[in-house]
């Protein structure tokens, strides 16, 4: 444990070292308050005993400086050294960022019991932060699970909805266009009374994982929007990239060659996706806007199952469709 004395009467830090390597600390003298604040930036000491009389710079100010020289979540003990007995001195002295006071002449037995405080004190709070911290890791943790699928490990419908409308509100502010694809595995419940929910449930996970592999972009998201059905959003992507996305994820889904006995569009698995793309307004209700921009994905999707599945079709969204509401 290092302790940074900083004392400008040679006699009295030369005594308060002595104690303190009498008790298995290091000590480290600095002569005045300008030094003082030097040597905490260098050796980043466990306790700071400080005297309070010291020509130039006083105590309380090396003990401010100190405090703002402490990064967030950071505390050294200051213990201030003075002949200074007053209320309005100690009072001063905590007010200056002080912990505890010791009066001079030292005395061995009172410094070696605030110094023991101060460490108790220390590992307290020591471990408190690393409580906090876990604390911190695991509700990290729960966020992140409670915006996941159990099943695929993709964005579940909550994330889903809840970056579909932060990204409307972006795109409105912004004047960019938004995309939303929703694909559904075609004859999926055929595929789970054939082959049983377990193969389900692996053809559902390599669907995902097909889709999830078709973006590149951070902004972009895949998510599991219920059931047998997927959802992509591609903020700032026109109707022309958000095409080519969706046909890309039809391919990959394609290429995973599951077999497929029950379906009418191929002998593998496969999916049909609906596009739709629009730029919001400003005065448009952001809630409503994702609802009419879902609806119209919807239809699309819908489209190309009566179309014979296995396909992409896009629809586009007339922003005037959209009800108006509030400014974003």
């Amino acid at each position: 444990m290092k302790v940074l004395v900083v004392e400008d009467t040679v006699t009295s830090a030369t005594l308060i070292c002595h104690l303190l390597r009498k008790m298995g600390l290091e000590p480290v003298h600095a002569s005045d308050g300008p030094s003082g604040i030097g040597m905490f930036k260098q050796v980043s000491p466990d306790l700071v005993l400080l005297d309070i009389v010291m020509p130039g710079m006083d105590g309380f100010e090396v003990a401010r400086r100190i405090r703002q020289l402490e990064r967030d979540g950071d505390w050294t003990p200051i213990i201030f050294l003075s002949a200074r007995t007053s209320d309005d001195d100690l009072a001063r002295g905590i007010g200056a960022g002080g912990d505890d006071y010791l009066i001079k002449p030292v005395s061995e037995v009172v410094l070696s019991a605030k110094v023991r405080a101060m460490q108790r004190i220390a590992q307290m709070r020591y471990s408190l932060l690393v409580l906090t911290r876990k604390l911190d890791e695991a509700n990290r943790e729960l966020r992140r699970l409670s915006s996941v699928d159990g099943l695929t490990g993709i964005a579940n419908r909550r994330c889903f909805d809840e970056t579909l409308s932060r990204e409307w509100r972006r795109a409105a502010r912004g004047g960019l266009p938004i995309s939303l694809l929703i694909a559904d595995v075609d004859h999926f419940k055929e595929f789970n009374d054939g082959y049983g929910h377990q193969h389900g449930d692996d053809c559902l996970k390599a669907v995902a994982a097909a889709l999830q592999g078709s973006i590149h972009r951070s902004t972009d998201l895949v998510a599991r929007y219920g059931g047998e059905e997927f959802a992509a959003i591609l903020p700032e992507t026109d109707a022309d990239g958000a095409t080519e996305v969706a046909e890309t994820m039809r391919a990959a889904v394609a290429a995973l060659a599951i077999e497929h006995r029950s379906s009418s569009a191929a002998a593998h698995v496969t999916i049909s996706i609906g596009v739709a793309t629009t730029t919001p307004m400003r005065d448009l209700a952001p809630d409503a806007g994702a609802v009419v921009l879902k609806r119209m994905a919807d239809q699309a999707l819908y489209a190309a199952k009566r179309l014979g599945r296995d396909r992409v079709i896009f629809a586009d969204v007339p922003v005037t469709e959209v009800v108006p509401g509030p400014a974003v």
